[in-house]
């Protein structure tokens, strides 16, 4: 079954502020807002790690339907203080007027009832095929488009990095990239890989 490639457009889910409350608080303890940037969303860093998993899930065919077709679920890589996975389990929509076909119920841990409709639960998703893809090589020239870093994203800067004028920020950049090199140089683990 193609799934849609935004979750909104396969789910219903009302009050989404009040959801991303619950499932911060069902999960390990984790800080979901940027400390700088202002966004149009509660929680943005938990808002965007949900649609994204759910994006990649989509790509991968990792969202299953109850074996009564009742309701779906899907695996949303986070676990809660005991280490028990987290599904987003939805039942059908049965709203009139909604382009959505299914209904956001709750966030529900491997272990509840409701998830006895599936015989199987999704799998997380998977991001990487090759375990060397998450190890920066140092070997390699790193290459930084610092015009995209300071003119495209300036607001992202803290004070009193954001009031700098831009060839001291850049020289500022770049000193702070070739620390960040020495330190991967030294611990290849200081270098956290990102899907895009």
């Amino acid at each position: 079954m193609p799934w849609p490639e935004d979750l909104y457009e396969l789910v219903f889910m009302p009050h989404t502020n009040e959801r991303l409350d619950d499932l911060s608080g069902l999960a390990e303890v984790e800080e979901w807002d940027y400390r700088q940037t202002q966004t149009d969303h509660h929680k943005p860093i938990l808002f965007n790690y949900i649609r994204y998993t759910y994006r990649r899930l989509a790509e991968e065919n990792k969202i299953v339907v109850a074996d009564d077709g009742s309701a779906i679920a899907f695996n949303t890589g986070l676990v809660t203080p005991a280490q028990e996975p987290i599904f987003c389990y939805c039942t059908q929509n049965r709203l009139q007027g909604l382009p959505q076909s299914w209904h956001f119920h709750a966030w529900r841990r491997q272990g509840e009832y409701d998830l006895t409709r599936f015989s199987a639960l999704p799998d997380m998703a998977h991001y990487f095929d090759d375990p060397s893809q998450l190890v920066l090589d140092v070997r390699k020239e790193l290459r930084v488009n610092v015009e995209h870093v300071i003119s495209e994203n300036r607001e992202r800067f803290p004070g009193p990095y954001a009031e700098m004028a831009e060839y001291q920020l850049q020289t500022f950049l770049k000193g702070a990239i070739d620390n960040a090199k020495q330190r991967v140089r030294r611990n290849y683990k200081t270098a956290i890989p990102q899907y895009y």
